[in-house]
């Protein structure tokens, strides 16, 4: 069983999720919340609850891994500036406890969990809740966003993938452990696999 902490960052929204997963691929939701604050307050203040969050949850569910859904570059300079600072507060509080932690594209994180890089946030949230088995689907979107981001990396760094690189925090250049098995490739770990071979 491996159980990871997910974050889908953001300063005003930052979705942060545990999800157990076993070897079969089965996954169980532990908790999941969602913090941030208004615009109007100070970024030392902002970055202050996420940090407080991370700290929190860290030490509460003790979890194997860190998973964080990183961004692309946008024209949109000031949102994708906030991602980074949330994404850096919370590899920071993993690093105080020496709890791996991985990088995960959102293309990847879709492709892990629908079967489609391009899927959009409605096909995420209908996946999850049908993975989780849950009576309804989590929200809001950054809820269902980070647990779709533990579960890709449970599939692919923790479980079915190349494993970790933490000092770089990216995966090693090793082949993937179902590169050599074609035949028996569901979608979803087809685009993962293909996924993979575009970040070499």
């Amino acid at each position: 069983m491996l159980r990871v902490i997910a974050v889908d960052p953001g300063l005003t929204r930052c979705g942060i999720a545990v999800v157990d997963i076993a070897a079969n691929r089965s996954a169980q939701l532990v908790d999941v919340t969602v913090v941030g604050s208004p615009g109007t307050e100070s970024i030392g203040h902002r970055l202050s609850v996420i940090d407080r969050a991370m700290d929190e949850w860290l030490v509460k569910y003790q979890p194997d891994h860190l998973a964080v859904e990183r961004m692309f570059a946008q024209h949109n300079t000031p949102t994708v500036m906030g991602t980074a600072q949330a994404s850096g507060v919370a590899i920071a509080a993993a690093a105080r406890k020496d709890i791996p932690t991985a990088l995960l594209t959102p293309s990847e994180v879709k492709a892990a969990v629908t079967g489609s890089g391009s899927a959009d946030k409605q096909q995420v949230t209908a996946m999850v809740t049908r993975i989780l088995n849950l009576e309804t689907p989590p929200k809001p979107a950054d809820a269902a966003d980070a647990i779709a981001v533990a579960i890709a990396h449970a599939w692919r760094g923790g479980l079915f993938g190349r494993g970790l690189d933490t000092g770089k925090l990216t995966s090693p250049a090793r082949k993937s452990r179902f590169e050599n098995k074609p035949a028996n490739l569901t979608p979803a770990q087809k685009l993962w696999l293909a996924a993979e071979k575009r970040a070499k």
